[in-house]
């Protein structure tokens, strides 16, 4: 089976207190809304305590043509994605020139030459790597290209696959907008940056690796308008369903149940929930549907509470604590432990993937 060999994780300089967004917030949508003091309650609900930006607060305060966020975007998504990189190739012992195939996912700027071919520009990767570039979708986008990277590795089992995932969502701001779904974006979203590598079962791996086993995409019918953007001149106007959080407790639950009983397995048989931090409801409608202890998202509330939703990037910063958590054990790993990475994006989509820990005695 594939594996990832390791992940790296990089967060931009700009660090902001969720009482310091809200109060922006208070001043920007009070224009808007005569409840205002009701409406920013969202800020003290959503579990969040900072977030990281690739820029300062005072740059969100006046409109920004869509080609200055744009240029922000591109340089910031190669110096960022640039950093992860590093951080995950040392980690696998491994050099550029190792990498076989170059993933670059993201949802938040765009840019033709793509962010990859002007990272392989930049860095000594091969100039015979291969290249998958990968936009739109959104907060799926983490657990959709780790899938993507599991299937290239399973057909190619010499192959090492890098997965870099960049996303600056407080580039998306719209000074102009002061609908609800922008009030809410701003109390969630954030910057980010992450990269993964997998290797096929010809490259070695660690005795504690998270082995991918399968995955499974799942899209809802009649669902276009659940999450996305809606693209104009001043750039990306994002949309956000209410429903969300009871798409997770029916949808979500559902594409769960039925994945796990093609594979054999149920939710009890789960030990790790690697679940997206898409926001507080989001984390309590898993809890409700599944019927999880609360302890089992505590991995996923840590990274909301310092970081935010970061979109696709979100989830691989998950599993990097469950990955450093497994490692970490001194007592030797008792059994086959199982793990569900999840997400929902634009689509409207499930993306799951499950992985598997075994000791190295159970592995042989």
């Amino acid at each position: 089976m594939p594996n990832i060999l390791a992940v790296g994780t990089v967060l931009p300089d700009n660090i902001l207190t969720q009482r310091e967004v809200q109060q922006f917030a208070h001043n920007i949508y009070g224009e808007a809304f005569h409840d205002i003091d009701r409406l920013v309650s969202v800020f003290d609900n959503a579990e969040i305590e900072q977030r990281h930006f690739c820029v300062p607060l005072d740059w969100f305060g006046s409109s920004k043509t869509f080609e200055e966020k744009n240029d922000l975007y591109i340089s910031n998504a190669i110096s960022l994605s640039s950093a992860a990189i590093e951080l995950a190739l040392t980690n696998a012992g491994l050099a550029h020139a190792d990498i076989d195939y170059l993933i670059f996912v993201s949802t938040t700027g765009i840019s033709t030459p793509s962010i990859d071919a002007q990272l392989i520009q930049r860095l000594p990767f091969r100039r015979n790597i291969k290249r998958l570039p990968i936009w739109g979708l959104g907060c799926a986008g983490g657990a959709a290209s780790l899938s993507r990277a599991m299937d290239i590795a399973r057909a190619n089992r010499s192959a090492r696959v890098l997965v870099v995932i960049t996303e600056l969502c407080g580039l998306t701001f719209l000074r102009n907008d002061l609908s609800k779904s922008a009030l809410i974006a701003t109390s969630l979203f954030a910057d980010g940056s992450a990269a993964v590598v997998v290797g096929g079962d010809d490259v070695p791996a660690g005795p504690r690796a998270a082995a991918l086993i399968s995955s499974r995409t799942t899209t809802m019918d009649d669902s276009l308008d659940v999450m996305g953007w809606d693209i104009g001149n001043d750039g990306f106007k994002v949309m956000i369903s209410r429903d969300i959080p009871a798409i997770v407790r029916t949808f979500m639950r559902d594409s769960i149940e039925a994945f796990l009983e093609e594979e054999g397995l149920a939710i009890g048989d789960i030990d790790h929930f690697i679940a997206h931090p898409g926001g507080a409801k989001v984390l309590q409608a898993y809890i409700d549907s599944l019927d999880l202890p609360p302890e089992k998202l505590d991995h996923t509330r840590s990274v909301l509470r310092t970081c935010g939703n970061m979109s696709a990037c979100s989830v691989i910063f998950v599993l990097e604590k469950f990955l450093e958590e497994i490692a970490s054990r001194r007592d030797p790993q008792p059994d086959t432990e199982y793990g569900l990475l999840g997400a929902l994006g634009p689509g409207f989509a499930s993306e799951l993937v499950l992985l598997r820990w075994q000791s190295p005695a159970e592995s042989t």
